[in-house]
């Protein structure tokens, strides 16, 4: 029984999803106009997880994430590098899936793209004009937000409240200044489309509403993206969806909360905000995912580089814990009786695991049950004699950890593993003559390498550094 919490409501509720063992989830994806910062990388963490335990759990997920490939930052980016708007996107797409895969996050069942859903935009709107739910004015067109009588239930804000901070921008001829723009006039030099409100493009917020309609229907399961998107943006996604459609927009929604660097909020304009494919140039890209996940998401995580340390010493120990593992498996192995301790530790482990995954998604709790699990199978592949099905018992539950929260423990080693042990051999053939210099370069050579050789009393075991 897996529950969530829903910004909507304020509260944990059970999931129960529109259609049998099918989820319908909504991730807001980025504005492709840069390579992405870790902000952009903490959602796209988290909410992998929490589709991969759906998934762990029976369900089909259908997991859209777009992205926003028309935008004023897009025509500013375009501009200085001097190339198209498309010829931009595509060159961030690209990056963006680059660093994506290397997170260890699985491709979105689609990626819609604004400017592949522009007539269905355009259509859209034209229905909330005729419906009186929106406005044209001066060639662009407004939401008129009072209309969406419980407007602000999303960001428990009232219209009073939202009032007074509203303003009227220049160039902005609004019937109230709480509307927001719907579709925007286009400027001298801008990409532009065709629309019965003459040439623009689209808001911002309209975007994920037709999205969101056209990949998964009326009324989706989940809607998923960072605490900041809450108002304006989902605020308005709700409004224009649930005025147009006559149906609930979404039924659950989910927020992760803010990422800061060095206790202060990450933010462009302090300069201190870390892109994901620079951090990903010095340390390893699961030691990242790790990190991301070591605090609840709706809790703000401090990116230092103490606790990326931190979660490079934790990683290590998983590798570690999971290479000593295969070693033993791989081995000869003489004890008959399966070790029924192992056998109760591992069980509750997993079950505890289960049950923090069900609450919320708590890959803070489920982190520390893995953690537990790499003692009880430490401790049990050191000992002389180990049972085989025991072993296999332990693998299992490493891949059970490693699948849900994503994070890769095996070795992907670059030189051949023949050729490693063909080392090896001879490096034993080495001591056994007492040829001690020859078996000291054979070592020293692999190092060099990034093949690190362990002595144990079961043998020789290897790791990259």
């Amino acid at each position: 029984m897996i529950k969530l919490y829903n910004t909507l409501t304020k509260q944990k509720e059970i999931l129960k999803t529109i259609e049998e063992n099918k989820v319908k989830m909504y991730v807001c994806g980025p504005t492709v106009y840069n390579y992405i910062h870790i902000g952009n990388a903490r959602p796209i963490i988290v909410f992998d997880v929490v589709r991969k335990y759906l998934e762990h759990s029976g369900y089909e997920v259908d997991f859209i994430s777009n992205f926003t490939d028309v935008d004023d930052k897009i025509i500013k980016a375009s501009n200085e590098e001097g190339i198209s708007t498309t010829e931009l996107t595509n060159k961030y797409i690209e990056a963006f899936f680059k660093d994506y895969d290397a997170l260890g996050c699985a491709r979105a069942t689609k990626n819609p793209r604004v400017t592949e859903y522009m007539q269905e935009i355009i259509d859209f709107i034209a229905d909330l004009v005729k419906e009186g739910f929106a406005y044209e004015s001066n060639g662009d067109v407004y939401f008129r937000t009072r209309k969406k009588e419980d407007y602000g239930k999303l960001s428990k804000q009232s219209i009073d409240d939202l009032i007074s901070g509203a303003r009227i921008e220049v160039g902005e001829h609004k019937e109230d200044p709480l509307d927001f723009a719907l579709w925007k006039k286009a400027k001298p030099g801008e990409v532009k489309w065709d629309s019965p409100f003459g040439e623009g493009r689209p808001g911002w917020h309209i975007e994920c509403s037709v999205m969101a309609k056209e990949t998964l229907g009326e009324t989706i399961d989940i809607h998923a993206g960072g605490q900041d998107l809450t108002f304006p943006h989902h605020e308005n996604e709700i409004a224009q969806s649930e005025c147009h459609n006559h149906a609930p927009f979404s039924n659950y929604w989910m927020h992760n909360a803010f990422i800061n660097i060095d206790n202060v909020k990450m933010s462009k304009s302090l300069g201190n905000f870390r892109l994901v494919k620079d951090i990903i140039a010095e340390i390893d890209p699961m030691v990242l995912r790790l990190f991301m996940l070591t605090v609840h998401y709706r809790t703000p995580i401090n990116y230092t580089l103490e606790n990326i340390e931190l979660a490079t010493t934790n990683y290590e120990k998983l590798k570690t814990a999971y290479q000593n593992l295969q070693f033993r498996l791989n081995n000869e192995t003489t004890e008959e009786v399966l070790d029924k301790e192992v056998v109760n530790a591992v069980t509750q482990e997993l079950e505890k695991f289960e049950e923090y995954m069900q609450d919320d998604f708590n890959t803070a709790n489920a982190l520390s049950s893995w953690y537990e699990l790499v003692r009880i199978s430490n401790s049990y592949t050191s000992k002389e004699t180990v049972n085989k099905e025991t072993l296999e018992l332990l693998n299992a539950a490493f891949e059970t950890y490693s699948s849900i929260l994503g994070i890769n423990v095996k070795e992907d080693n670059k030189l051949d593993d023949s050729y490693i042990e063909n080392l090896i051999a001879e490096r034993e053939q080495a001591r056994k003559d007492r040829n001690f210099a020859l078996a000291d370069k054979i070592r020293d050579d692999l190092k060099e390498q990034g093949i690190v050789l362990e002595d144990t009393k079961q043998g020789v075991r290897w790791k990259k550094q």
